[in-house]
């Protein structure tokens, strides 16, 4: 009995392993765009170019969903998320108030300690415009606004923020992009960082809040124009 309950812990544990190396490959090549918006995902060929089986892939795709990378569209399969301007006011309505309250906090709960790992990050961010690289800059983007989630000592505001981590991604990486955009985004953030080191709660979550607005303004203005499809 006790090598029948090992060997089914096993295939538990494979199909686990497989499951969450399926996901983490298709997510990846989501948010890297080398599976670009809107575009089919066909179980069959995803699984052969993993070289897994069908059930993994189908596994990860439904996790995918359920973080609102993907859509499942009935009698027609999976695709990719396309963001919408009614997706893009959603998602930024709700980072505004989340991520200012998170800036907030995380100025009242760690002082020094944040200004030290933001002054990091920063330097990294600035580095990365000027070598024009925009794939590394939405990347520490993502983590500078990671790091006021963590450092907010609310572990129901991470958890939030971490169901739409992905979809945040995918946006911020768009945003990263729009010509102009760039400058203002490190301006920005010089702002939220200013107030850090200020010490100053209010005008913490204050920056943030009219960094995420202009953030999202500008990804409805360029998905408008219709330059964000092309």
């Amino acid at each position: 009995m006790v090598n029948v309950l090992n060997l089914q812990a096993n295939m538990a544990l494979a199909r686990t392993t497989l499951n969450r190396e399926a996901y983490k490959a298709l997510r990846q090549a989501i948010l890297a765009r080398k599976i670009p918006p809107g575009q089919k995902l066909v179980v069959r060929v995803l699984a052969e170019d993993l070289g897994l089986s069908p059930t993994p892939v189908k596994e990860a795709l439904s996790a995918l969903e359920r973080e609102g990378l993907v859509v499942a569209v009935p009698h027609r399969g999976y695709f990719v998320l396309e963001p919408s301007l009614e997706d893009v006011r959603e998602i930024y309505s709700l980072r505004e108030v989340l991520e200012g309250l998170a800036a907030r906090l995380a100025v009242e709960n760690n002082g020094k300690t944040l200004e030290r790992w933001l002054e990091r990050l920063f330097a990294k961010q600035c580095e990365a415009a000027e070598k024009g690289d925009i794939d590394t800059y939405g990347d520490l983007d993502l983590e500078f606004h990671r790091t006021f989630w963590e450092a907010s000592g609310s572990k129901r505001l991470l958890a939030t923020a971490e169901t739409i981590d992905g979809q945040i991604r995918m946006l911020i990486n768009s945003s990263a992009a729009i010509p102009g955009r760039l400058p203002l985004s490190r301006a920005e953030h010089e702002a939220i960082l200013r107030a850090v080191r200020d010490n100053n709660p209010e005008a913490a979550e204050a920056a943030m809040r009219t960094h995420v607005h202009n953030a999202g303004r500008a990804l409805e203005s360029f998905l408008s124009s219709g330059l964000g499809q092309q």
